[in-house]
């Protein structure tokens, strides 16, 4: 099957086509019946479902034959038309049909290419994805032992391999992992196998993807091996969003249906079907779906209603979700006191971020005071914090217990008796508690 390399390059030139501005061009009724019986061709050819290419084209066919097309004197207008009815049947966000001679262009002479034209394009492409760090953002482990990774698309496993390796292998002590696909728009099989083979123990099929043209199915199974420590018994969360699109959600899909991770965030995009684009008439390019994946397990895909995740939140809040899940399913396991303990202070902090703690001011007042070397201020509704040093702002956690700002690793605690405020605890991530009596 031809493809792009990496389908989030395709994507962002997809989207490109019904905006770009091009030059006004005028058709006459022989040109859009040319235009019309190429794009029929085209779709009867390639296109994946056989049945849904030709309804697709006596549609357009019909509006051509009964003048619905007459109003569109400019191709930019026309091709948008035709491209808004071939969809209205198919349903298939991948289709899409422009009037773009630059693009149109671009696309023939990547055609036209010699072998000597196509290794210097690979090496330039590479050279680039290589800058990018093969899409790869951040690999952070957090507080609790929790791993964390970005990415934004699936490279060509056979450059991207190694990048994927040093990730996984700085996560591979994690008790948890979170991989944020929230602006991952797809990219390579290839990739999506070699990843996932790390989260199986087993010979594992993923995903299979029928090309049309061929009538071949290709059949995605999990590697036998892969550099490095495996993460099958790791618990994963895999963050989506309304921008998670093709390959991403077929990872996103995968995972799901084999039940080796929990989805969280917004149902993604709804691309399941990789796309190659042919040239119309010279100035027209035609996206047309050429293959489609099939999942071993549901036998279908996601085309058009997108993956739907396990836990739904908007996007932006998956992360703590994901994190404040991972948290409280560490801490029914943990035994150790010190472990409890950095779990439990990680869990308090995104508590209060996701339910936010209001404190009456009569309450902030009765903290104000004066704790051996330790002093707490009101000023202007706010509580401050000062030990032989500079002044940093209280934040509520609970109704006692607060953070600093700027002191990550400490929070102070409002000892309460018959009324009155008569100790402050300093409490420090590591379990630590030193006490201090108010002395004012």
């Amino acid at each position: 099957m031809k493809r792009i390399m990496i389908v989030f390059l395709m994507l962002l030139s997809l989207q490109c086509l019904e905006s770009r501005q091009a030059t006004e061009q005028k058709l006459d009724a022989k040109q859009k019946q040319a235009i019309v019986t190429e794009v029929n061709q085209f779709l009867d050819k390639y296109y994946i479902f056989q049945d849904t290419a030709a309804k697709m084209a006596a549609l357009i066919s019909i509006h051509l034959k009964n003048g619905d097309y007459d109003k569109f004197a400019d191709a930019a207008g026309f091709a948008h038309a035709v491209s808004e009815d071939l969809r209205s049947v198919s349903k298939d966000k991948h289709l899409r049909f422009a009037y773009d001679p630059e693009h149109a262009a671009g696309v023939l002479r990547l055609d036209a290419r010699n072998e000597e034209e196509k290794r210097q394009a690979q090496e330039s492409f590479l050279a680039e994805a290589r800058r990018d760090n093969f899409g790869f953002r951040k690999v952070e482990r957090f507080a609790g032992n929790i791993g964390y990774l970005d990415f934004r698309y699936f490279a060509s496993a056979k450059n991207a391999a190694p990048t994927a390796v040093a990730a996984l292998g700085f996560l591979a002590n994690c008790d948890a992992i979170i991989i944020d696909l929230r602006q991952n728009g797809g990219g390579e099989p290839t990739l999506i196998q070699f990843i996932s083979s790390y989260f199986f123990k087993e010979p594992t099929h993923l995903n299979d993807i029928y090309t049309r043209e061929k009538n071949l199915t290709e059949n995605f199974w999990t590697l036998p091996y892969v550099p490095g420590p495996k993460l099958e018994n790791v618990d994963l969360y895999v963050l989506i969003s309304s921008g998670t699109f093709s390959g991403a959600e077929e990872f996103s899909y995968n995972m799901k249906n084999l039940k080796r991770a929990t989805l969280i965030g917004e149902t993604t995009g709804g691309g399941a079907h990789p796309t190659d684009e042919k040239v119309v008439q010279n100035q027209f390019v035609l996206a047309v779906p050429v293959a489609r994946a099939i999942n071993p397990i549901s036998k279908t895909n996601w085309e058009g209603t997108g993956v739907t995740p396990d836990i739904s939140v908007p996007a932006e809040q998956a992360f703590d979700k994901a994190y404040t899940m991972a948290l409280e399913k560490l801490a029914e396991k943990v035994k150790d006191p010190g472990r409890k303990a950095e779990i439990e202070w990680s869990l308090l902090g995104l508590k209060a971020k996701a339910n936010p703690v209001t404190v009456s001011e009569s309450t902030l007042s009765m903290y104000a005071g004066v704790y051996e070397e330790r002093k707490v201020t009101l000023e202007n509704g706010n509580l401050y914090y000062q030990r032989r040093g500079p002044k940093f702002k209280l934040y509520p956690l609970s109704q006692t217990i607060f953070g600093a700002e700027g002191l990550e690793d400490f929070r102070l605690e409002f000892v309460v008796k018959d009324g009155k405020t008569v100790q402050v605890n300093g409490l420090y991530a590591d379990g630590q508690v030193e006490p201090s009596k108010r002395t004012d």
